[in-house]
This record gives C-alpha cells, sequence and structure tokens, in this order.
C-alpha cells in the first residue's frame, strides 16, 4: 500500500497517479482512468481531476493508495 500525505485540500486523480508513480505520465494517468482501470472508494472513477481528499482509497494496476 502506497500511503499519500495531502499537503492541500485536495489533488486531481490523474496528478494523484503521476506523483505515485503508479502511472508513468500524465497520458498513461488519463488512459488508466479513460479504460475504467482506477477506483475511488471502491467504485470506478471515470473523472480525471476529480478531487481526491484525505480519507479516500484509490486502486490502480494492483496498487493501492491510502490518502492521508
Amino acid at each position: 500500500m502506497i500511503t499519500f500525505e495531502l499537503q492541500e485540500e485536495y489533488i486531481e486523480l490523474i496528478k494523484l497517479l503521476k506523483a505515485t508513480r503508479v502511472a508513468e505520465s500524465g497520458g498513461m494517468a488519463k488512459q488508466l482512468v479513460d479504460n475504467g482501470e482506477v477506483t475511488r472508494n471502491g467504485g470506478i472513477e471515470y473523472r480525471k481531476r476529480a478531487k481526491i481528499v484525505k480519507g479516500e482509497i484509490i486502486q490502480a494496476l494492483g496498487e493501492t493508495i491510502k490518502i492521508v
């Protein structure tokens, strides 16, 4: 599990995927979201710029990211 410490109010989903290196690039992050390969708190998330806040769990490519 990857723990990501949020420094601001929120982070956009594609930026989170890049920051945690789950996605190698912004293009890859967008593709993962478009293909329905990213879940947010157990449900598929299709919004690339979804505002992710503390307490949420993101899963993609077999990785789990906990936002703290």
